[in-house]
C-alpha cells in the first residue's frame, strides 16, 4: 500500500512511499526542486521538448502513473495551465495527495482513477504532446506496460515531433529492459536511454530514462548529463542497437513484469 508521508531529511518535503520504495519526493514550496535523479533526467527531455515549444502553443501531456505527482507539479510551475492529464489507479493514494499536498488552484492537472493500459487505450489519436510512463505495482513495472502492444498504442497517442519517456528499473545483465527497448525501436523512429554509469556496468540495480519519438534532441540530452553531479551515460543510434542484440519485443503474450530491486545490494528508488 503506498502512503504519503514527511520526507526524513527535510521538513518542507513529503514522499510517496511503498513499503521500502521510496516513489516520490515532493517540495510544495519549491516544485521545481526534483529529488530522485530519474525525475532530473525525465525533466531534461521534457525541457529540451515540449516546454521548450512557444509560450503561446497549446501543448498537452500525458503521465500514466501519479504518485505525489511531482512531475506534473513541475511542469504547472515552470509552464503554468499546462493542459495535463495523470492516470493512477490508487484512488486510496490520490486522496491522501490531494488532502496532504494540495495542487495549486486551476493547475490544469486532471487525475483520473484509471490504469495506464486502459488510460491509454481510451485516448483519442494524436491528443499528447508527451507520454511519461513512471508507473510501478510495488517496485516493478507492469508486464502489460512493457509490451510492443502498449507502445504501439502510445505511439498512436502522440502528435508529430511528441515524445515518449518511461522509467525502467532493471539491473545486468538487462534481459527484461533489452526486450522492453527492443519494442521501443521497433515502434519509435528514434530512441536513447540514460542511466548511471555504475547501473550500466552491472555494479548495482537502477533507473534505465527512455526517450523516443521521431525526432529525439540526442546533443542536447547528453549536454544535460554531462553537467550531472554523478556520471551518466546516454545509448542511442548504432550503439544502442548492438546493446539490445538479438532481444525480441515482449508482447501481451509472454510480458514479464520488471525484476524487483536486489535491496541487499543498495538500491534507492
Amino acid at each position: 500500500m503506498s502512503e504519503v508521508v514527511p520526507a526524513p531529511d527535510d521538513r518542507r518535503a513529503f514522499m510517496v512511499v511503498n513499503g521500502r520504495t521510496e516513489q516520490s519526493w515532493v517540495d510544495l514550496s519549491d516544485p521545481l526542486r526534483l529529488e530522485f535523479e530519474y525525475v532530473q533526467r525525465i525533466a531534461e527531455v521534457l525541457e529540451s521538448g515540449v516546454l521548450a515549444r512557444p509560450e503561446a502553443e497549446r501543448v498537452r501531456i500525458v503521465h500514466i502513473g501519479g504518485g505525489g505527482l511531482t512531475l506534473p507539479r513541475y511542469v504547472e510551475a515552470r509552464r503554468p495551465r499546462t493542459a495535463q492529464v495523470v492516470m493512477e489507479p490508487d484512488e486510496a493514494l490520490t486522496e491522501q495527495v490531494r488532502a496532504k499536498l494540495p495542487l495549486p488552484r486551476n493547475s490544469g492537472i486532471k487525475i483520473r482513477p484509471v490504469d495506464g493500459r486502459t488510460g491509454a487505450a481510451q485516448l483519442p489519436t494524436a491528443c499528447a504532446d508527451t507520454v511519461i510512463v513512471d508507473a510501478f505495482a510495488g517496485a516493478s513495472v507492469p508486464a502489460e506496460l512493457a509490451t510492443a502492444e502498449f507502445l504501439a498504442e502510445l505511439a498512436r497517442t502522440l502528435r508529430d515531433g511528441g515524445h515518449v519517456v518511461m522509467n525502467l528499473t532493471d539491473q545486468a545483465p538487462f534481459a527484461w529492459s533489452r526486450r522492453t527497448l527492443a519494442g521501443f525501436t521497433a515502434t519509435f523512429g528514434q530512441v536513447a536511454v540514460s542511466a548511471e554509469v555504475p547501473v550500466w556496468k552491472g555494479r548495482r540495480f537502477g533507473n534505465l530514462v527512455v526517450a523516443a519519438g521521431a525526432d529525439m534532441p540526442v546533443q542536447t540530452l547528453e549536454r544535460h548529463l554531462a553537467r550531472a553531479p554523478f556520471p551518466y551515460r546516454l545509448l542511442h543510434g548504432r550503439e544502442l542497437a548492438r546493446w539490445i542484440g538479438g532481444a525480441a519485443p515482449f508482447t501481451d503474450a509472454d510480458a514479464e513484469p520488471s525484476p524487483s530491486p536486489a535491496w541487499s545490494r543498495g538500491w534507492f528508488s
